[in-house]
């Protein structure tokens, strides 16, 4: 069981890879508004001010994504879905996946902790 965790730079992408997630069997995910570092210090302490012209001041937060998928075939799909619908990830500005394993989940469904589930 992993925890996947991706930081999706053009928010209006998260619906199209949630659908995609519904369709290769990942059953839930919750997603949040994130803000990256550059932009909270430019806009909170004066003296990174100078970073606001690296970040496009139109450009939204970010959206985070967090999943716990127990099947690593899943997991592989899961990735290619987040980059097939926002562009490859070594392309600059297009955003961050990483997976983590995780030991144990309390708080899911039973369908979603049991194996197979």
């Amino acid at each position: 069981m992993e925890l996947l965790i991706a930081v999706i730079n053009d928010v209006d992408r998260v619906d199209e890879i949630l659908a995609g997630f519904l369709e290769i069997g990942v059953k839930g995910a919750t997603v949040i508004d994130s803000e990256g570092m550059g932009r909270v210090l430019s806009q909170e302490i004066p003296i990174f001010a100078g970073l606001q012209t690296l970040i496009s001041r139109s450009r939204p937060q970010n959206q985070t994504l967090f999943s716990v998928i127990d099947d690593p075939e899943t997991m592989e799909h899961a990735l290619q879905i987040i980059q097939e619908v926002c562009g490859r990830f070594d392309d600059p500005a297009t955003g961050i996946a990483i997976t983590v394993p995780v030991n144990r989940v309390v708080g899911l469904a039973p369908e979603l902790t049991e194996p197979g589930g």
